[in-house]
């Protein structure tokens, strides 16, 4: 299994089941600004949301400047629904619900140019639980969330795990896939390290800390756009733009469409 560790170059991390939203810049070249959209669909009521945005130059402040006016659609089955926008750039539907094993069709027009995405969610693989332990990496013991399930034999799964420590999102997200363990029992352990100095906004768990964590099974081609996004931030990408993660989007926008099933568990750190 290959576990990708995704420092802060995600341009916005979509934070649900009692979450916030926190803005995170993509790590672009300086050009003309180009349209961001954002979407999830998972198979929890309430959670399905689009954001729509603008790419900002590198140094404009951190925060989400949404898009208003744009007409955006889920479809599936032959149903269609039209999302809200609740709020300036965020737009929402309470009520639709994701169904495993079903494909979904995202559709964003904006000022007259249109922006289409495919996503199918994968099958639920159960999270069996999930703990923290102790372990000494480099010497000094740290304490690290780890998650517990079983990948099923024969087939490509690919996951996301969002971790977040006293309601603090940990700014970095683990992505994983099957490779080396299908079919196999998982215990995975989401490392991250504080190594970019003391005014890093990276949670420490200590004794008593409430951790929780989300399991995302996600589809192939989110799965490449997490993992590129990490070769983007550490200089390996060989692609004619190396800073811009590989998109679902169609139609120019960067960012992604994902549809997912979606886990958690809380644990109190001992």
């Amino acid at each position: 299994m290959k576990i990708i560790l995704l420092g802060c170059t995600i341009s916005l991390a979509l934070l649900i089941l009692g979450g916030c939203q926190k803005v995170i810049h993509l790590n672009l070249s300086s050009s003309d600004p180009r349209y961001v959209v954002e979407g999830i669909l998972t198979d929890q009521k309430g959670t399905c949301k689009v954001l729509i945005s603008r790419t900002k130059a590198f140094d404009d402040d951190n925060s989400f400047q949404g898009v208003s006016g744009a007409e955006v659609k889920l479809a599936a089955g032959g149903d269609t629904t039209l999302l809200k926008e609740t709020e300036p750039g965020v737009y929402a539907d309470s009520l639709m619900t994701g169904t495993p094993g079903h494909t979904y069709f995202l559709s964003v027009t904006v000022d007259g140019t249109v922006f289409t995405a495919t996503s199918s969610m994968p099958r639920r693989v159960e999270l069996d639980s999930a703990y923290v332990a102790e372990e000494s990496p480099y010497g000094e013991p740290v304490k690290q969330m780890n998650v517990v399930y079983r990948d099923p034999a024969g087939e490509a799964n690919y996951y996301k795990f969002v971790e977040f420590v006293n309601g603090v999102q940990v700014p970095q997200l683990f992505v994983s896939d099957d490779q080396l363990q299908d079919g196999k029992k998982v215990t995975a352990t989401l490392r991250y390290y504080d190594d970019q100095g003391d005014d890093n906004d990276m949670p420490e768990i200590k004794t008593g800390d409430t951790v929780r964590v989300e399991m995302q099974c996600i589809d192939k081609a989110v799965y490449k756009y997490w993992s590129s996004m990490e070769s983007s931030a550490t200089g390996e990408s060989q692609s004619a733009s190396p800073a811009n993660p590989v998109s679902n989007i169609s139609g120019g926008a960067l960012g992604y469409f994902s549809a997912y099933t979606l886990q958690e568990r809380v644990v109190t750190a001992r």
